[in-house]
């Protein structure tokens, strides 16, 4: 298969259509488009060291959920972060998908994989705009009942939670940057919340707003949706061989 084939299959599979009209995601560096596809390597982040292991290790593609290119670029030079991964990688003939806020939105992304993470039934969409999911647990459980579960379901060393006063059995969630669907969080019922990140205004309003809140960090939030996919290309393409590798550069000290 080559790089443009399955470009087109897991653009297919996660259309444009579901991309955030700010958004700037799908195919970020292709030297060679008929290039054939045997490995591909899957990251959160396009990061240095991400970049570095597709061409040591002979990837053909790296595949990741935040994109290489955001903002428009007045230059590509290796004095910028990410002009100097394009040229690295268009040397190397590496190419780049990334799938960010379309990946959020579908059907199996960013959020359905979050809120199985943390064993939620009855699964809705948390907004009218497809984002977020909310649903409830089989029994309640004290908050900090549902944080223990939530940081050894996410891998995540701390949450940063604000106590609304409730048992925790609805949850909404939503990974990575939550703040702008609080509203859509207190409008589902939820009696707490769950995002990557809430910002700290956000979180001392949670006595007043009645509800629980919790961060779980960005990148423990998404990264669980590198396994779906793996899924999705082992379903396209069961010969391509598939690596994951983990991409956050922040540490807590």
């Amino acid at each position: 298969m080559t790089v443009q084939a399955l470009y087109n299959k897991l653009n297919a599979r996660l259309p444009k259509e579901l991309a955030e009209p700010w958004d700037n995601d799908g195919l970020m560096v292709c030297a060679d488009a008929d290039a054939p596809v045997r490995r591909v390597l899957l990251a959160l982040d396009v990061t240095e060291t991400a970049v570095d292991f597709a061409i040591e290790n002979r990837f053909d593609v790296l595949l990741t959920h935040h994109p290489l290119i955001f903002r428009p670029l007045s230059s590509v030079t290796e004095d910028s972060p990410v002009g100097r991964k394009v040229i690295k990688l268009i040397r190397a003939g590496v190419s780049v998908f990334s799938f960010h806020t379309r990946a959020d939105r579908v059907d199996g992304g960013v959020n359905d994989v979050l809120a199985d993470l943390l064993e939620l039934t009855e699964i809705e969409p948390l907004s009218e705009d497809g984002m977020g999911r909310v649903g409830s647990l089989e029994e309640p459980m004290s908050l900090e009942e549902f944080c223990d579960l939530a940081k050894k379901k996410l891998d995540a060393p701390i949450l940063s939670v604000a106590d609304g006063g409730n048992l925790v059995q609805k949850v909404a969630v939503l990974g990575g940057e939550g703040k702008d669907y609080l509203k859509a969080a207190l409008a589902s019922g939820a009696d707490t919340y769950l995002s990557g990140s809430l910002g700290y205004h956000t979180l001392e309003d949670a006595p007043e707003l009645g509800i629980n809140l919790i961060e779980g960090g960005h990148y423990y939030t998404e990264a669980a949706v590198l396994g779906f996919f793996e899924e999705l290309l082992s379903l396209i393409d069961p010969s391509i061989s598939v690596h994951i590798l983990p991409s956050n550069n922040a540490r807590f000290m």
